[in-house]
């Protein structure tokens, strides 16, 4: 008896190429492996045999082999119309099974993985009936009213850990193999194709432009479906004096989508992260960090000595608050994702510290053709060939109207009113009074509902980026799902030499037109022994996570409430350095720190739980991070404040229009010597920069 094989399934109606799949599934997995292929058609007792046909396969056939065994089992001869000869079918490392019902509910206990193939069914008839000739034809609505029933009783489909829509294009087995080596269950099995993807060549293109970097995007990514935009919207026009840390934090700008061959996106939710990767999406239980840790984390490209930046290529997106429940918080379901990334083949960089543009590609087939397309659309987004007046909408869908981002300005409603809100102050006090907490930051959402074709993403976010630039802002677009913010703050991040950094802020005042009261109030913020303790706070908090994964004694405290100003709001800001201990999983350094401190207060498991009573709903996207995971073991997140998300829905099916909900988080920290007003003025201060880029109001209570 042989070791117990994995074995994979891959069903799907008549027609929808299973045969070709799995025959190219197995050629390319016998790279590494043994592997023993089966086809159903072989056993199936005729053109009325369906039922009898997945009775004897799984009898015959996937008992045996599911114990290791070989399976002996008689074949179904087609023209005579009888039981042909007797067969055997070896196990083998991998053991691929194709065909109607091999992963029928009888079946599935005994399967290692389900591969389920879709495609039109105009397309199937065709296919098979290519295939098979007119010996088909006459059967073929016998056959299709057999797998009716079967499917009716017997939801495989919803069953399955991947779906493939098999365009018979040939990228159906390139899309799957991707995928395959993410379910848990074939994870050890297919140490060989994950080992492959560590051994990426990266290939570079420098050109020393500074092209628009709105007009850019619009031109390489307005019409894909998942794409995103690091923006760093600060960035100074020309190279700073000399070295600061907001310039730093400014410096680079990434621009990229899922395309080319190895362009994959996955969102997770509450437990399960759903990945799509070309034709095929895979469904894989299981925490997001831990998936993180698959695929992050080990150096998988060589950076070139010649290049500045830390980016190259990998994971790019966003992490909801609600990861919390991976990290000591309690479970709760949000409307969005609680994780939305795409991986990036292939990448431009802007360097605006030197004027340059990096072209980045993974060696593939289609890296020649990407890079001479987007040289040109460097080439034609430079500031000369895209005057101001022009680029607004820049070849975009979206069209702004007026001055502001949307045709009529949203109104907002709050999930609190201002009693509401300052009752929840107070509560958050007493438990502060109790010794439960040191420092609540608690938080409101405030939320428009507008006609989806108002929404407008593109042009909102250039009115955001224009109103409030700022060192983290992004522009994300998955699908019906934007992500539009102009955070100032840095969540973590961690050099591909290890070297790990959290900048923390805590303490905002707002900016006056006038010098001097802009001054005033800057000094006020500098000089607030309130505003100090909450952010030594959270700088102690911070130490603590980020000693985890740290090498001790590495943690250090290299500035301590500075202030910072933008365009909107005087912040104080303090840097926290460490070097993360050889060795340690990255994915779990990031868990370690996870949802930002400055988001939570402390202690932060007691205080989450207290903020889940007071907030009594999800914060979504907001106040968790954003950002990118590189193949060099390098990431860089900001925290997710100051950030629009924008939400597109169909309608009810009542004939009304599709909608969009705008959701904007605010919130501030409360500590024992909170004044419920000023608090108040804090939020509003704090919503001021977006609500103003869409000509709202902060809701009246």
């Amino acid at each position: 008896m042989t070791p117990v094989p994995v074995i994979i399934a891959v069903d799907g109606r008549s027609g929808a190429g299973k045969t070709t799949l799995a025959i190219e599934l197995a050629a390319r997995l016998r790279n590494h492996h043994k592997v023993s292929l089966f086809h159903l058609e072989d056993i199936y007792p005729g053109w009325n045999g369906l039922a009898a046909g997945i009775e004897r396969y799984v009898s015959t056939v996937l008992t045996p082999l599911s114990r290791g065994d070989r399976a002996t089992w008689t074949s179904w001869d087609w023209e005579r119309h009888y039981d042909g000869d007797t067969r055997v079918t070896l196990p083998a490392e991998i053991v691929i099974i194709e065909g109607v019902g091999s992963a029928a509910a009888e079946a599935r206990l005994m399967l290692d993985a389900v591969v389920w193939a879709d495609s039109p069914d105009d397309v199937r008839r065709t296919r098979a009936l290519d295939r098979d000739g007119g010996t088909y034809e006459p059967y073929w609505d016998q056959w299709a009213a057999q797998e009716d029933a079967w499917l009716a009783g017997d939801d495989v489909p919803a069953h399955a850990d991947i779906r493939v829509l098999n365009e018979a294009d040939g990228s159906a087995p390139t899309d799957v193999l991707q995928l395959l080596p993410y379910l848990p269950s074939l994870a050890t099995v297919l140490v060989p194709e994950l080992s492959a993807r560590r051994g990426l060549r990266l290939r570079t293109e420098r050109l020393d432009c500074r092209p628009d970097a709105a007009a850019l995007f619009a031109d390489l990514y307005g019409s894909s479906r998942n794409a995103v935009w690091l923006d760093s919207s600060n960035a100074p026009s020309a190279p700073p004096l000399g070295p600061s840390p907001a310039a730093e934090r400014s410096r680079f700008s990434i621009l990229a989508d899922d395309g080319g061959v190895f362009g994959q996106v996955v969102t997770h939710r509450s437990g399960e992260s759903l990945i799509a990767a070309g034709s095929a999406t895979a469904r894989v239980p299981g925490p997001f960090f831990r998936w993180l840790d698959t695929v992050w984390g080990r150096r998988a490209v060589r950076t070139p000595d010649d290049y500045p930046g830390d980016f190259a290529l990998g994971w790019l997106g966003c992490l909801g608050y609600e990861l919390k429940r991976e990290t000591g918080g309690t479970d709760v379901a949000a409307p969005t994702p609680d994780a939305a990334l795409i991986f990036a083949g292939r990448a431009v960089v802007l360097d605006h510290a030197e004027g340059t543009v990096w072209l980045l590609a993974l060696e593939s087939p289609d890296a020649g053709s990407w890079l001479a397309s987007a040289r040109a659309a460097v080439s034609t987004a430079a500031p000369a060939a895209a005057p101001e007046a022009a680029r607004d909408d820049a070849g975009m869908t979206d069209r702004a109207g007026g001055s502001n981002a949307v045709v009529r300005p949203p109104v907002f409603s709050s999930r609190d009113t201002e009693l509401d809100y300052k009752h929840k102050i107070a509560s958050a006090q007493h438990e502060i009074g109790e010794g439960n907490s040191y420092e609540v930051c608690l938080t409101t959402t405030l939320t428009a509902q507008v006609p989806a074709a108002e929404a407008a993403p593109w042009a909102t976010y250039l009115a955001l980026r224009r109103r409030n630039p700022a060192p983290f802002a992004s522009y994300l677009r998955f699908g019906g799902l934007t992500v539009a913010s102009t955070s100032p703050e840095r969540f973590l991040k961690i050099a591909s030499d290890g070297g790990m950094r959290a900048e923390p802020i805590k303490g905002t005042r707002r900016r006056a037109s006038d010098p001097a009261r802009d001054a005033q109030l800057r000094r006020d913020l500098e000089t607030s022994l309130k505003d100090r303790a909450e952010n030594i706070m959270i700088v102690d908090l911070l130490r603590n996570d980020l000693s985890h994964f740290a090498e001790p004694g590495s943690v250090t405290v290299s500035r301590l409430c500075a202030i910072e100003s933008y365009a909107t709001v005087h912040q104080m800001v303090s840097t926290i350095d460490a070097q993360l201990l050889p060795g340690s999983p990255r994915a779990e350094a990031v868990a370690a720190c996870f949802p930002a401190g400055s988001m939570t207060g402390a202690p932060k498991i007691s205080t989450m739980a207290i903020l889940d009573r007071l907030e009594q709903g999800p914060r979504g996207l907001y106040s968790g991070a954003i950002g990118y995971f590189s193949l060099n073991g390098a990431t860089d997140l900001a925290v997710a404040i100051r950030t629009l998300v924008i939400n597109s829905a169909a309608g009810d099916g009542s004939g009304d229009a599709a909608t969009a909900e705008l959701t904007l988080g605010v919130g501030g920290a409360i500590t024992s010597d909170s004044v419920p007003d000023e608090e108040y003025d804090e939020i509003r201060v704090k919503a001021f920069g977006v609500l103003s880029a869409l000509g709202a109001d902060f809701p009246d209570s």
